[in-house]
């Protein structure tokens, strides 16, 4: 299967909205919606929900049902099952940390947008070949960082990357500078222990510091 173009569009459209996407973790809904709010107030709209936990879909389903104005993705999407059981909770778009046929398959297939994960070059024209216009950089920071994506630009200038795995702040202009990067993941901006201890407005502050920055 190939992916659509008004999907594409609609990716697009999404990764646009921020530079920065949390990546988060939850262990339950009532911490997901907090966070939610917290990193919406702070510009951060687009979220990440990896589907990690007993209660990742719980908290997905909260925040689509709770939070006003932020879009919703589920990330972690390993399995075919996965991305029917993120689309019944609310999920607006889909991500996973690599790829296969099948898992290529339902995801293209899905009624939703599907960001694939990828590594290696040979990943990325696999999902070039099929009409993909945008893949995660997954681990960015293990496989390559900015200077693995920029030597990709040139074999590959259709395909823009979201990188995540190793991202923070201080290392996300680097990838936002590049011309195949529409934004990058992140869990800096939204870290555990604050989740923990409730301190929302820590995690704002988190947020408009990072929504601060600029992609190309």
């Amino acid at each position: 299967m190939s992916f659509t173009l008004a999907k594409t569009e609609r990716l697009a459209a999404i990764l646009a909205q921020a530079p920065v996407i949390p990546v988060l973790t939850f262990d339950d809904a009532a911490s997901g919606v907090a966070t939610a709010k917290a990193l919406r107030d702070g510009g951060l709209p687009v979220l990440e929900v990896t589907l990690r936990t007993p209660k990742s879909l719980e908290a997905l389903q909260a925040i689509v049902s709770e939070v006003e104005g932020v879009t919703i993705g589920a990330g972690t999407v390993l399995e075919t099952e996965h991305v029917q059981a993120a689309i019944q909770a609310g999920a607006e778009f889909l991500v996973s940390p690599g790829v296969s046929s099948r898992l290529i398959a339902a995801g293209s297939e899905a009624p939703v947008p599907f960001l694939p994960g990828v590594a290696t070059a040979s990943e990325a024209m696999q999902l070039a070949e099929r009409g993909a216009n945008f893949a995660k950089f997954f681990p960015a920071g293990p496989a390559g960082g900015p200077a693995y994506l920029k030597a990709l630009l040139a074999p590959l200038p259709n395909l823009h990357f979201v990188p995540t795995g190793g991202v923070d702040l201080a290392n996300a202009p680097s990838y936002l500078a590049l011309k195949n990067v529409v934004s990058v993941g992140g869990s800096w901006v939204a870290p555990a222990d604050l989740i923990a201890r409730g301190d929302w407005a820590g995690i704002t502050a988190l947020a408009r510091e990072a929504s601060k920055l600029k992609a190309r």
